[in-house]
């Protein structure tokens, strides 16, 4: 496979899996991501914006993160995210400093 074919079906998973975040699996939370996978949405803006940084272009964090909610986070907060038990609030500081670091 040449590489601009790889390049068009990474950008073409990678679209797939922001429509499915954004739209078929709103009811999976952040925090449960996060926890399982060591990721989430904000995670994956982050990256997107650090790529765009890469490229000399300035993003943002809300407007990275609206890349991946489909709408503005408070939005997204209003509309689909749900209250955290305390044991999900625990796993996800470990998860948290394990995959992205301290919160300073």
């Amino acid at each position: 496979m040449d590489k601009h074919t790889e390049i068009e079906l990474q950008a073409a998973a990678f679209r797939r899996l922001q429509k499915h975040l954004m739209e078929d699996r709103t009811d999976v939370q952040n925090i449960d991501m996060m926890n399982l996978a060591g990721f989430c949405r904000n995670c994956l803006s982050r990256w997107y914006q650090e790529a765009a940084s890469e490229k000399g272009i300035e993003m943002g964090k809300d407007e990275a993160r609206q890349v991946f909610y489909g709408m503005t986070m408070d939005e997204w907060k209003a509309n689909y995210q749900t209250e955290a038990s305390p044991a999900k609030q625990a796993a996800f500081e470990v998860a948290f400093e394990e995959n992205v670091g301290k919160k300073g």
